[in-house]
């Protein structure tokens, strides 16, 4: 039994190591993997950053302090922290979904008549797939992490203490598990490279909106805020949120609380405004999600895509064709 045990160990193992090692053998798909978060990314620094920028000076302009430079860059620093959580949230869903393409390509390219036909069991051959997809992901994002924190601190706005950092990474983590579970849900349904390649497409740029990374929830129509509630990377963006964002709010408190000009509660009113806008609460259907709920929800998820994953297991290691030639037969026998 002991024998057995190890073996079925070295067989996931090394079925793991061939999966990293096919997606990592692909330059071309390692380099797009990699670029998907930077893109985006660089795509709120030279088009979204002034937008999301522009509601906190508007603010700023009403209690006439659009020229305190400090209060400028702390406000800076928020808006960054917030929208960095929210791209590291999405990205942990993006790039677990462009791993799913090595089970997709297995099943096309009949890579997985070879598994059928030999002595491997087939929960370690699916095992084998949900681990591969999350050390890429987490691989990735915490590259893409490293990036944010560089970026952060050539802005001169690195606030994050080694508490904060290891909150993002724990979340990010969590995350992660949670992000490959539904793609690879998603993914086992898929059968050929060119379906994967338009949900790829498609999913990658929807989802973004519906997890609240480019822009607050609070934004869009409340039936879609409901829609919102039911997808595990609204509750990533959240959590990565209170990492990212804990210092520069706690430093941009206590500079407001010293400006003589904000009394009469005009300084935590702007706090309130500015945490409504770019804050970490969750609201839907009238109640607030705070984060001791916001983990538990993505808990549940992953539980719940746990036991989807385990019901439809045949499906990633599913042969194509196999199932008509086997009906074929059985008709064939029975006439």
């Amino acid at each position: 039994m002991k024998k057995n045990n190890t073996r079925n160990a070295d067989i996931f193992f090394q079925l793991t190591k061939r999966h990293l090692l096919v997606f990592f053998g692909n330059k071309v798909r390692v380099m797009y993997t990699l670029l998907v978060p930077v893109i985006i990314f660089a795509v709120y620094i030279f088009f979204l950053r002034d937008l999301e920028l522009l509601t906190v000076q508007n603010e700023l302009i009403k209690l006439g302090l659009n020229e305190d430079e400090t209060l400028i860059h702390y406000c800076e620093s928020l808006v960054d922290s917030w929208m960095i959580s929210g791209i590291i949230g999405l990205s942990t869903i993006t790039v677990a979904l462009q791993a799913n393409t090595i089970i997709v390509e297995d099943k096309q390219n009949g890579v997985n008549r070879d598994f059928a036909s030999s002595p491997i069991h087939k929960n370690i051959l699916i095992g084998s797939y949900f681990f591969y997809n999350f050390i890429v992901t987490a691989l990735i994002c915490c590259i893409f992490f490293l990036v944010c924190l560089v970026y952060l601190a050539a802005m001169g706005e690195f606030l994050i203490t080694l508490l904060n950092a290891l909150t993002v990474f724990a979340v990010m983590l969590y995350s992660t598990v949670a992000a490959t579970l539904m793609t690879v849900f998603v993914c086992s349904f898929v059968k050929t490279e060119a379906t994967m390649m338009s949900i790829v497409a498609v999913f990658s740029t929807a989802i973004g909106f519906l997890i609240g990374a480019y822009m607050p929830l609070g934004m869009l129509p409340v039936w879609v805020q409901g829609i919102c509630g039911f997808i595990p990377g609204t509750y990533s963006c959240a959590l990565l949120r209170y990492g990212f964002m804990a210092t520069p709010l706690a430093e941009l408190t206590e500079y407001v609380s010293l400006l003589p000009q904000l009394g009469d509660g005009a300084g935590v009113r702007l706090i309130e405004t500015l945490t409504g806008s770019f804050g970490y609460n969750l609201n839907f259907f009238g109640v607030s999600v705070t984060a001791p709920f916001q983990a538990l929800a993505l808990g549940v998820f992953i539980l719940l895509f746990l036991f989807l994953n385990v019901g439809v297991g045949k499906k990633l290691a599913a042969v194509l064709g196999m199932t008509k030639k086997k009906k074929r037969k059985k008709n064939e026998t029975e006439k």
